[in-house]
């Protein structure tokens, strides 16, 4: 086929544009909530920051399972293989339930222990355990949803998660507000009102998704029967090509983790700072991430027609348009880093910080979304998931987890200084993951025979 950079563009934009905007009203979401409990004090902020860690490491190994499954709904759907497709979000829902009912189960019985890992601040600690024991019903619930959603976007059905996250944003609001607040009536909860938004929110999730995926008009709509009887060797490879990306990203999202467990030992406020930060940037990344989940999908398809050429050219294409965006997404971050660090109610210190780190996430961010492309995007793409793990766990965890904490248990820099020197391991991580891209070995059939 050959190559169209208009045609592509308009692709690009029409795949990618859905997944910015609900990355968006996500982010949003999470800096709504974070600014409604911030109204209660720096403590509450920190309670939900630090319980926030539990269900982000549960979210990425879900999400690690869901892109090595995702390699093959989107090389399936080059082929228009619908029944295949059923069959890999059947096992998905099963293989995250079981994940789902271990971490409602660990999250339960050792929440203590847990939540130690992140702090030694009784007061936020207490709140956080309010926090994780009340939203530990997102585990179960998120089994059913995330494999729909990531088949929806997998099959280019991008609007219906746009729809229902938007749906979802301001359900949640609504309850936070009474919850938090105690309106309408309902009694001042504070945290725990945040975490019962929360679950409301994901109970309303399964319903609609659910919905759109039964209707008749739905791409893979089928009998709930055809989403079960898998075959042996679809089960195998989908196991050996999500077996890596799982493990991956439970080592990406522990080690961002253990920066947080290193920043919150600065100081509360630093933290708080960090997790203010952390809200507002989650906004302009998730809009310039939404790249690299469409490299997946539009990757995956061509690699499933197996058309090499035309799949090169359209990485490359995607390349420098994720520069771009990360060039142009970063100096907006940074331009606007004053205005949006006086949205928390935090001390002087603690806006001073939030802006400083702004401007460091901003400054970083191009070669980071470089990074998550080749990760998440391109090499899942063609099935190279072994490679993406070991390179990105080995950078985080022999590089940047001893940087987070060198830089701030030993030498005791500010909160923002510490965060640039963690981040200067994705410059070491770029220079790898474009040796690999450019050698090709990430261009691989994974549906062949099947």
């Amino acid at each position: 086929m050959e190559f169209h950079q208009k045609q592509v563009n308009r692709k690009l934009v029409r795949v990618a544009t859905p997944i910015a905007i609900q990355g968006i009203v996500s982010a949003t979401l999470t800096m709504v909530d974070n600014i409604m409990v911030g109204f209660l004090g720096e403590t509450e902020l920190a309670a939900v920051g630090v319980g926030s860690q539990l269900f982000m490491v549960h979210y990425l190994v879900l999400f690690g399972i869901l892109s090595g499954s995702a390699t093959f709904m989107a090389q399936f759907y080059g082929t228009r293989d619908m029944l295949n497709i059923r069959k890999v979000i059947g096992f998905d829902v099963t293989l995250l339930a079981v994940l789902g009912v271990l971490c409602f189960t660990l999250t339960n019985l050792f929440t203590d222990g847990l939540l130690s890992i992140y702090t030694d601040d009784a007061a936020v600690k207490a709140l956080a355990a309010q926090y994780v024991k009340i939203n530990s019903f997102s585990f179960l619930l998120l089994a059913i949803t995330a494999p729909l959603e990531m088949a929806f976007k997998a099959t280019q059905q991008v609007k219906i998660p746009m729809t229902v996250s938007t749906v979802i944003f301001f359900t949640n609001i609504t309850i936070n507000y009474i919850l938090i607040f105690g309106k309408l009536g309902f009694p001042k909860m504070g945290v725990a009102g945040a975490a019962i938004g929360t679950l409301s929110s994901r109970v309303i999730e399964v319903a609609m998704n659910a919905y759109f995926a039964f209707r008749s008009k739905n791409e893979f709509c089928g009998s709930i029967s055809s989403y079960f009887g898998w075959d042996r060797e679809l089960t195998k490879r989908v196991i050996k090509n999500a077996t890596p990306t799982t493990l991956n990203e439970f080592f990406w999202s522990f080690g961002q983790t253990m920066y947080v467990a290193a920043f919150s030992r600065i100081s509360t406020t630093a933290y708080a700072a960090y997790q203010a930060a952390n809200s507002i940037f989650n906004i302009f990344n998730f809009a310039a991430f939404s790249i690299g989940d469409a490299a997946l999908i539009l990757i995956g398809e061509k690699l499933g027609e197996g058309d090499m050429e035309y799949t090169w050219k359209l990485s490359k294409h995607l390349i420098k348009a994720c520069i771009l965006v990360g060039l142009v997404i970063g100096g907006i971050t940074i331009v606007l880093s004053g205005p949006l660090s006086s949205i928390f109610k935090l001390t002087e210190s603690g806006r001073m910080y939030t802006k400083y780190l702004l401007m460091v996430l901003g400054a970083t961010m191009a070669v980071d979304l470089f990074n998550g492309m080749q990760i998440a995007g391109i090499l899942r793409a063609g099935g190279d998931t072994k490679f993406a793990m070991i390179s990105e766990s080995l950078c985080i965890w022999l590089i940047a987890v001893p940087l987070a904490f060198f830089s701030s248990l030993v030498l005791h820099l500010p909160i923002h200084l510490a965060l640039l020197v963690t981040r200067a391991e994705n410059f070491f991580r770029g220079a790898i993951l474009a040796k690999r891209y450019l050698s090709k070995k990430w261009m691989n059939t994974v549906i062949e025979d099947l």
